[in-house]
C-alpha cells in the first residue's frame, strides 16, 4: 500500500475581533506561564488541582462516593503536573550531551516519525501526531534519543501545533550549536475531532526550516526522506 505522504495545512491566523472559541490564535513563541509558575512544588500543585478537579466533577452532577470516580480527581491531578503537562517545569528540560563528529559526517541527519501526544491549549485536549527532526552537524552531535526527548519535552504542556514545531526547531540548534535545522509535524487535533466541527480525517501540518533547510534543493531532500517508506 502506498504511504500517505506529508503535506503541510497551515491555516492563516486571523484578526484578533473575530470569533475566537474554534481558532488557534498564536501570541508567542514561548509558551505563556507567569513569574510565579513554579512557586509551589509539584505535591502542592497536585494537592490544590485535585481540589478542583473534585469540584469540576461535583458541579457536573457527578457521584464522588463511587467506587470508580472517588480516586479521580487525584489522579487526573497527578497526571497533569507529573506527566502530560510536566514539559511547563523547567527542571525538566533535557540535557543534551554533545560528541564530537569523529566521522566527519557532514550530510543531512534525519530522525523521522517520531511519536508524540500533547495538548491543545484553548480545549485542553489532545493533540497526537509524528514529528520529524533533521539537521546539519556544526561539529558536534547528539544521542538519537535525545532528538526524542526534546520532542517529548515541548509537547508536554498546553500547546498549539505552529508553537510546538517552533520550540523544537529552535531547541535542536541551540542544542547541537547549529543553524541548519528542520522540522516537520503532522499531527490529529481532537478540538477538531471529537468536539466543534466533528472532522475525524483532516491532519495538519507545521514546519521549521533554518539555515541550510531554507534551501529548496536541501529542503526538498529532507521532505522527500520523510515521505519515503
Amino acid at each position: 500500500m502506498r504511504q500517505k505522504e506529508i503535506s503541510l495545512n497551515i491555516q492563516p491566523i486571523k484578526p484578533l475581533d473575530e470569533e475566537l472559541d474554534d481558532d488557534h490564535i498564536l501570541s508567542s513563541w514561548e509558551t505563556p506561564v507567569r513569574p510565579d509558575a513554579f512557586d509551589l512544588d509539584d505535591n502542592q500543585k497536585v494537592d490544590k488541582i485535585e481540589k478542583h478537579f473534585k469540584e469540576i466533577m461535583t458541579i457536573l452532577g457527578l457521584d464522588l462516593t463511587d467506587d470508580s470516580l472517588a480516586g479521580t480527581p487525584r489522579r487526573v491531578a497527578k497526571m497533569y503536573v507529573k506527566e502530560v503537562f510536566s514539559g511547563l517545569n523547567p527542571k525538566n528540560r533535557p540535557h543534551a550531551r554533545l560528541f564530537d563528529n569523529k566521522y566527519n559526517y557532514d550530510q543531512m541527519l534525519v530522525e523521522k516519525d517520531i511519536t508524540f501526544f500533547s495538548h491543545c491549549e484553548h480545549h485542553f485536549v489532545p493533540i497526537y501526531g509524528k514529528a520529524h527532526v533533521a539537521y546539519f552537524s556544526s561539529g558536534k552531535v547528539i544521542g538519537l534519543s535525545k532528538i526524542n526527548r526534546i520532542v517529548q519535552y515541548f509537547s508536554k504542556r498546553p500547546q498549539v501545533q505552529e508553537r510546538l514545531t517552533v520550540q523544537i526547531g529552535k531547541e535542536i540548534g541551540l542544542a547541537l550549536n547549529t543553524p541548519d535545522v528542520g522540522v516537520v509535524i503532522d499531527a490529529n487535533h481532537l478540538c477538531v475531532a471529537s468536539r466543534g466541527v466533528g472532522d475525524t480525517n483532516s491532519k495538519t501540518g507545521t514546519a521549521y526550516f533554518s539555515g541550510k533547510f531554507k534551501d529548496e534543493n536541501i529542503k526538498r531532500e529532507f521532505l522527500n526522506y520523510i515521505n519515503s517508506k
